[in-house]
């Protein structure tokens, strides 16, 4: 009920209305100096859930244990928002690797400059003004964005939440530019809500559910296309990634649709992509 109540504000008005709800914590956290150096405001918090910085230590684990993120890395953070996984890596990379984030959210760009790129050289953030419904009403299209990034640029890729909520024709360009800025040996951590015949029965019994076909994905939400966005196993692995030049290495259901925490890496479904 909550998240359909979000969804039916403006994508403007989301913004003011988290800042709204946490600003007693964050006035409190503020005059007590409860909050930790380098971490953002819960009311300023656009993506994720949970301790901001428990979460991040978990992905930081999540990135070098199925990943096989190393410290010497060259890291690519898509839809870095203000900087969950940014701020663990500060420090787990070493001065041989080196960190790139970009968002289409312009405070969590400069929050992530002023209080991390200040202090670590080669950390560095880019804000890109891409339309999503969920997050913003204008900015240049995502299915036809050009990373501005060279080829063979990076060693690992990031993408938590961002694939779910983007919708085919984005996801397809977003690989396809994945492929060409990766080395040969590049992985490509990213999370996905998943479809097939297991994960849809259970869902069903919960309330975490897609109903809406829209081409070659499906929507939580019909209003706000971007809100959540599942996809076919089939269609996903055989046509969108394929096409991408791209394969699945492995894949970790997430406890999205009702398997129990305990078995699972996280929340949406992981899955580890790497050049054939």
């Amino acid at each position: 009920m909550l998240r359909k109540l979000y969804y039916l504000l403006p994508a403007k008005m989301r913004f003011v209305a988290r800042r709204a709800l946490f600003l007693p914590i964050d006035l409190w956290d503020s005059w007590t100096g409860k909050r930790a150096d380098m971490v953002p405001p819960k009311g300023m918090i656009f993506t994720g859930s949970g301790d901001f910085v428990e979460q991040g230590k978990r992905l930081l684990e999540l990135f070098k244990d199925i990943g096989g993120l190393q410290p010497d890395h060259r890291v690519l953070d898509i839809g870095s928002g203000i900087g969950r996984s940014a701020l663990p890596l500060t420090s787990f990379l070493t001065d041989k690797g080196s960190y790139q984030g970009f968002d289409p959210i312009e405070k969590g760009i400069v929050w992530c400059k002023k209080n991390i790129s200040s202090r670590y050289s080669n950390f560095k953030f880019d804000y890109i003004p891409l339309k999503n419904d969920l997050y913003r009403d204008d900015g240049a299209s995502a299915a036809n964005f050009k990373f501005p990034y060279a080829d063979n640029s990076f060693d690992f890729v990031i993408l938590t939440s961002v694939f779910s909520h983007m919708v085919s024709d984005e996801v397809q360009n977003y690989l396809k530019e994945i492929e060409r800025v990766i080395s040969p040996s590049g992985i490509v951590f990213s999370t996905f809500f998943i479809l097939d015949k297991e994960s849809t029965s259970r869902s069903e019994r919960s309330s975490f559910k897609f109903l809406y076909p829209d081409g070659d994905h499906w929507l939580m939400d019909a209003k706000v296309i971007s809100a959540n966005v599942a996809y076919e196993k089939e269609i996903l692995f055989e046509k969108i990634i394929a096409s991408a030049q791209l394969k699945v290495d492995k894949f970790y259901p997430g406890f999205w649709s009702g398997l129990p925490k305990t078995s699972c890496k996280d929340f949406q479904d992981i899955l580890i992509l790497k050049k054939p």
